[in-house]
C-alpha cells in the first residue's frame, strides 16, 4: 500500500476538523437554555442592571426573573419579587457562575 492510500486527503481531514468544531460550538440559544433558573447579570440599553434568577424568556428577549435587584451606577436602589424587562431595552444577559436550579 502507498502512503497515500492510508493517509485521509488534506480536504477529508479539513472537513473532519470544520464537523469536530461545529459540534462543539455554541449557539446563543444554547447558551440561554443553560442558564435558565439561575442568577444572572441583565444590563440595560440605560446603563442599569438588573440581577436575579432567570425564570424565562422568550424569542423577543422579554425577560421574567426572581429575587430582583436594581443597580444604577453600581448602586443598589430597589429590591423586586419579580421583574419583567421588555427585550428591546437589553444591551445582554450574563450568566453569574453560581448554580441555582428550581
Amino acid at each position: 500500500m502507498s502512503s497515500s492510500e492510508t493517509q485521509p486527503s488534506k480536504e477529508m481531514q479539513e472537513s473532519k476538523i470544520d464537523t469536530a468544531t461545529a459540534k462543539k460550538q455554541r449557539t446563543p440559544s444554547d447558551f440561554l437554555k443553560t442558564i435558565l433558573g439561575r442568577p444572572v447579570s441583565v444590563k440595560l440599553n440605560s446603563g442599569t442592571d438588573y440581577k436575579g434568577v432567570l425564570a424565562c424568556l422568550d424569542g423577543y428577549m422579554n425577560i421574567a426573573m426572581e429575587q430582583t435587584e436594581e443597580y444604577v451606577d453600581g448602586q443598589l436602589k430597589a429590591k423586586y419579587g419579580d421583574c419583567f424587562i421588555r427585550g428591546n431595552n437589553v444591551l445582554y444577559i450574563a450568566g453569574t457562575g453560581a448554580k441555582q436550579r428550581k
